[in-house]
Parts: C-alpha cells; sequence; structure tokens
C-alpha cells in the first residue's frame, strides 16, 4: 500500500490535521497558517502563493516530514 502524501491542491488545514508534524513546516517557512480561519479554504499552493513562499520547496519539505 502506498502512503498518502500531501499535494497542492490539498487545504492548509486538512494537511496539519492528518500530520501534524506538518506544522512544524509552516512554522519554519514563516507562514501564519496554523490557527487561520482561512486555512480551511487556502490550497497548499494558495497558501505557498499568499506568503510568497517557494511551493516546490515547501511542499518538499512537507512531504519529508510525512515520510519521517
Amino acid at each position: 500500500m502506498k502512503k498518502s502524501m500531501p499535494t497542492p491542491d490539498m487545504m492548509v488545514d486538512q494537511v496539519m490535521n492528518r500530520w501534524p508534524a506538518s506544522i512544524r513546516v509552516f512554522m519554519d517557512f514563516r507562514m501564519g497558517c496554523v490557527g487561520c480561519p482561512i486555512a480551511t479554504f487556502h490550497s497548499i499552493d494558495e497558501a505557498s502563493r499568499e506568503h510568497e513562499v517557494d511551493g516546490g520547496a515547501f511542499l518538499t519539505a512537507l512531504r519529508a516530514v510525512v515520510q519521517a
């Protein structure tokens, strides 16, 4: 069985709830998504753009935490 991974179209809140260790990645990238009411409506891709974060690097960091 293949382990699922975060994707750019997943909602921020969904990622943090499914993989609590991902919260550290949001904080490391200085994204104010933790506890934000918009997290339910913003995808990883949208949040990356909003916070001017390299979406590829951010997704790679999220996936590294999920695999650990």
